[in-house]
């Protein structure tokens, strides 16, 4: 594959992706710990497994600790530690640019185009090769958790899965082809190659998209390992089986093995809870917390004859 776009053609061309393999290899898939306590209302897992030919596994996604804004996956093109670096580079790059706060659709272009030119300057840096990575990102909007964004770059996906039994899962993004966008591939790449990357320097605007989530559905987020190898009935019938979030995940990417599939294979899936739920902003729980405590010391410090008085007004 060649890590030039038409508006970057000074990088040359980059080794290719490995070509699939029959048969999946003996280890067994390296699973995320599950998490179910980013906030309240949602469960997340991930699941992971590097190429049966890489010495490393080229993509990345996000850490599933508590606090995060946005969910990432990012898959490495270029080759062996410059990819892995360079996918891991972006995580850690748009972890950093959302912080803690609920982005919107122009910060996470903003975010996405300015770890596309530190990540350049980065690989220029240090190495002549080429480096470069596509991703797909979900960040909620809202506190019910029913509103979310979705960003991607090149040929990560998105699908959304709903939580009734019948249906595929359903596409949300479209990827950043060659034959998509109708661009000529430059020599050493292929039609439904990606023609966009970030990493390269050539990123000017991030496809960013609204979505809803009703209670109960899922995002799902996966590489190229995994969604070249399966279909939107294979993803659904995966995400939908019982058994925990994490295990599920570990499921489609064993099938996406089992389809002959030999690059680096991630999957990241956010599921809403299906029930309903009252959340309250952390300032009023603090707020009510302290209006209590006030009330409760007043009652406590009152004159006698107050206590009397007010009993009389309102009797206990």
């Amino acid at each position: 594959m060649n890590l030039a776009t038409p508006r970057d053609a000074s990088w040359g061309s980059g080794p290719s992706r490995p070509a699939a393999v029959s048969r999946p290899r003996s280890a067994s898939v390296d699973v995320a710990p599950a998490a179910t306590g980013a906030m309240a209302g949602l469960s997340i897992a991930a699941a992971t497994q590097a190429s049966p030919t890489h010495a490393v596994n080229e993509d990345a996604h996000s850490l599933l600790d508590a606090g995060r804004r946005v969910f990432v996956v990012a898959d490495g093109v270029g080759g062996g530690a410059l990819a892995a670096s360079v996918s891991r580079a972006l995580v850690s790059h748009l972890h950093a640019s959302v912080g803690g706060r609920t982005p919107d659709a122009q910060s996470l272009r903003e975010a996405v185009r300015d770890a596309d030119r530190a990540i350049a300057r980065s690989v220029a840096r240090r190495d002549t090769a080429c480096g470069a990575a596509t991703m797909a990102l979900c960040a909620p909007q809202d506190a019910a958790l029913s509103r979310w964004l979705i960003a991607w770059v090149g040929d990560c996906r998105v699908y959304r899965v709903s939580a009734t039994r019948d249906g595929g899962a359903e596409l949300l993004t479209t990827d950043d082809t060659y034959r998509q966008l109708d661009e000529v591939p430059p020599p050493g790449s292929r039609a439904d190659d990606p023609a966009r990357m970030v990493g390269n320097g050539a990123v000017d605007v991030a496809n960013v998209e609204p979505v809803d989530l009703a209670r109960g559905a899922m995002l799902v987020l996966c590489s190229d390992g995994v969604h070249k190898h399966v279909t939107s009935a294979d993803i659904a019938r995966s995400m939908r089986e019982p058994g925990s979030l994490e295990r599920r995940c570990t499921r489609l990417v064993e099938l996406a093995r089992a389809r002959g599939s030999g690059d680096d294979a991630t999957v990241l899936a956010v599921q809403r809870s299906s029930s309903r739920r009252w959340p309250l902003p952390p300032i009023v729980v603090g707020a009510l917390i302290g209006f209590a405590a006030v009330v409760l010391v007043a009652w406590l410090t009152a004159p006698a004859g107050l206590i009397s008085s007010l009993r009389m007004l309102v009797p206990l």
